[in-house]
């Protein structure tokens, strides 16, 4: 293989990496914000407000499945729940994890 090709190969895989890394930070940004999103909806009551209800339910349709996993381990603490403190601590985790060893390919 010569020289140029396999710089090449290097610089496509450094590009794929790099854009795998952004995505990865970016998504879990965007759900860690709709995490909070459904927190703050959940302490809002509001009847007969359609627009309202609609966003709730989109929001306990995307993080409910996530953060029942954490609320089936945590132990209940009365009307605190936890579940979303550990859950956000917990991919941001993963997030760094994920881009350290991405790091490692580049």
């Amino acid at each position: 293989m010569p020289v140029g090709t396999t710089v090449a190969s290097f610089g496509l895989l450094a590009d794929a990496v790099s854009t795998v890394q952004s995505f990865v930070e970016v998504f879990v940004g965007v759900y860690v914000l709709l995490i909070f999103a459904y927190v703050l909806t959940s302490w809002i009551r509001m009847p007969y407000s359609l627009w309202l209800s609609r966003i709730q339910r989109f929001l306990y349709d995307v993080c409910e499945p996530y953060l029942r996993l954490f609320r089936r381990v945590l132990p209940s603490l009365g009307p605190i729940d936890v579940s979303p403190i550990v859950a956000v601590i917990v991919l941001v985790g993963l997030d760094q994890i994920v881009v350290r060893l991405l790091d490692r390919l580049h």
